[in-house]
This record gives C-alpha cells, structure tokens and sequence, in this order.
C-alpha cells in the first residue's frame, strides 16, 4: 500500500484541481486505486470532478464538500472559503468499492443501496467489507447507520463525517465516481491489505450537572426534567444563550463549548459519551440539536475549552495507534474528521491542530474534512453518530 495527499488554496477550481493531481501523482508514481476528495462549496465541483475522473480514469472517487476547506499535513487549506484536497491509495493487493443512494424518506434503504453498489463496484457483491467510510448530507445519520448495520452487523466499523458548506444553508454537496450528487449517501467499502486501526472522540469532558429528557421528538428536546429544554440549559451554562430565549434562532456558535453528553459504555469503570450540539432555540423555548434525542434519555452538560479541541485531534490519532499498536514506521496514511463547529471556534489555531496531528506521526500523509456530523466506532464497539467530534482512520504498511 502506498498512499499520498496533495491539496490547493486556489481560487480557480480547474488550476486547484490539476495542481493538486499532479502532486499526488508524483507522490504515489502510480494512478491510484481510489481517490477521496474534499472540497469547499465555493468551488465549481462539478467541473472539479470532471476533470479529476479524466485526469484518473481508473481511479474509484469518493468525496464531499467540507466548510471552508481541508487539512493535510501541509496545514490548513482555506482560503477565503476555499479549499481542495486529495487522498490516493494505491494498494493493489486489497479491494475498494465506492456506490451511493439517494436519502429521500428512506435513508435506512438508500443506506443499503449505496453498500450493494459499493460491493459491487468493488466486485465482491456479497462480501462483508473489513469497513465503511461515509459521507452523507447530514439529517438522517443515525438511520443510514442502522441501515447499515441490518446488513453487516454492529461488528463493521462506519466511519466518517456528514457533508458540509460554509453557511449551514443546506448547499452541502456529495461526489461519486465521477458525478455530482446531492441529498445522497456515498460511502466506500475497504478491503485494505494492510492493518487498520481507528478512534473517535471528542475533546470535551463531562460535568456534574445532569437531567433526563422529558419530551422529545426526533432532533428538537422540547423539556427537561418537566421544564423548556433552552431555559434549563442556560440556567446550565450560567446564562451562555440568556439573549437568545426569546428571539428564537441559531446558537451554535453560542454553545460549541458546552454541548450534550449520554454515555454510551464504559470502560474500566470510565464512561465514554457521544456529544449532541444545541443548534437553535425553538419559539416554545425547546432545544433542537443535530442528532436524534429520545425522551428518557440521560443528559449530561460537557464541557471543552479552545485548548483541548486543538490539542485533541493529535491525541485522537495516537489512541487510533496505541488501540492496534502501530509503529510510527508502520503508517501509511490516514483519513480524519474534524467537526466543522470545533474548526470555526479554532479557526485561527488550526495550524496547531494540524502540528498535533504532525506530532503523532511525522511526515505522515493524511487528509482531513470538517464535517456537520462525525460518524465512528466508539471505544466498545458501537458505530454512533455525534457532533463536535473528531474521527479517524489509520492505514498500516
């Protein structure tokens, strides 16, 4: 296996494009066996992918819009709202299938359209991928993963992160061996040759401060503990959205730093959560959030500071290499989700998110996504989707 990234500021899509393949070319010295691309929605991704698929028309594509740009071991890659990046993985001894579907209001079917075309595409219909790499319009995550998981077990690892843009107006874009897709599912099933190791997590730590979800209706928490859900959480957060109760609206920004935690398991007595971010405060005071949240689930407030979201990505790679005992020398490369909420707060320190990253295996290709939605196999096991998250997947020798 032999992998390489490559990546461009440029604002002119077809320089971007050409430059960044020819880098990647002269890295890998072959046409690889699949191509991942991200790529900013200010961008003419329509023109991108053409020219991608004629510039390799061998090569599998996967990819999605991300905010703002990428991340590759070379840095930040945003200008002015523009990024491009590329992955090539050149492994002829594995197998890679990329298929897609299109959600609708059937995003658990078109999970499994998506995995039947993918299998085929990788010419082992049938077969039970070693795992999934994902990116969908985000909306429907937890459905598409249940989807998912009626075919291949709850033992396959779905990693990934939810499309984005760089205005959460729904401009959100998907790419799919050589076309341009939107309200879809794209996923690639892996057969690698080489070992593989993963991790998510988030950088926030949990607080005393708890309550249970007494009315719920699929992303909107209407109360807890019996009161409207924003007027409890920001009694929580001392006061963080006090000016936005009654002027319903958008809070992200807001509550970046103090999402929603439920534990998911524990390991050796330490629990371990996935993280739902407050989106918008509804007009009856109700909270809506990017995930599903059920009545009777068990909410705790989390916690993060700038700090830990820049240093966590870093820390996020070595549990993906502690958990397989990887050697710096045995890496090949590797695939990274980063929530599109944590690069904004950071925006101006992504460089040293970046150097983290670097810290772990030096002189490491990788390329990295900044998602509306992370997806990955928590620490027991379970594929969950999650917010303010980060993923990865790390590619043996």
């Amino acid at each position: 296996m032999k992998i390489a990234s490559a990546c461009s500021k440029s604002t002119d899509s077809i320089g971007a494009v050409n430059g960044a393949f020819e880098a990647l070319k002269s890295k890998l010295e072959h046409e690889p066996d699949l191509l991942i691309l991200y790529s900013s929605v200010l961008h003419d991704n329509e023109r991108i992918v053409s020219e991608l698929s004629r510039l390799a028309p061998h090569s599998k594509l996967h990819g999605a819009t991300s905010c703002l740009g990428v991340m590759t071991e070379e840095g930040f890659v945003s200008s002015d709202g523009y990024g491009l990046g590329i992955l090539g993985i050149t492994d002829h001894e594995g197998d890679y299938g990329v298929g897609s579907g299109t959600i609708g209001s059937d995003a658990g079917q078109a999970a499994k359209e998506a995995l039947s075309r993918a299998l085929e595409n990788a010419g082992l219909s049938g077969a039970l991928p070693e795992l999934i790499w994902i990116n969908s319009a985000p909306g429907k995550e937890e459905e598409i993963i249940l989807g998912l998981e009626e075919v291949v077990g709850t033992n396959v690892p779905i990693i990934g992160g939810s499309s984005a843009d760089n205005t959460i107006e729904g401009n959100w874009l998907q790419f799919v061996n050589g076309k341009v897709v939107s309200d879809n599912i794209v996923l690639t099933v892996m057969f690698p040759s080489v070992r593989t190791a993963h991790a998510f997590h988030s950088g926030y730590n949990p607080t005393t401060t708890t309550g249970t979800v007494t009315r719920a209706k699929d992303r909107v928490v209407f109360s807890i503990d019996g009161k409207p859900a924003a007027e409890v959480y920001n009694d929580w957060t001392n006061g963080v959205i006090s000016g936005d109760l009654k002027a319903a609206g958008t809070i992200l920004g807001k509550t970046t730093l103090f999402p929603i935690g439920r534990v998911v398991g524990e390991v050796q007595g330490v629990p371990y959560f996935r993280l739902s971010h407050p989106e918008t405060v509804t007009p009856e005071r109700g909270l809506s959030f990017f995930t599903e949240i059920a009545e009777g689930d068990k909410i705790v407030l989390m916690e993060g500071s700038k700090e830990s979201l820049i240093n966590r990505a870093g820390r996020v790679v070595k549990t993906a290499m502690d958990s397989s005992y990887f050697k710096i020398d045995e890496v090949s490369g590797a695939l990274i989700i980063y929530c599109a909420g944590c690069m904004l707060t950071v925006q101006s320190e992504m460089d040293k998110v970046v150097e983290g990253i670097n810290g772990t295996f030096p002189g490491k290709p990788f390329l990295g996504a900044f998602t509306f939605g992370e997806q990955g196999c928590l620490i027991g096991g379970e594929n969950h989707h999650g917010n303010l998250m980060i993923s990865t997947l790390i590619f043996g020798s």
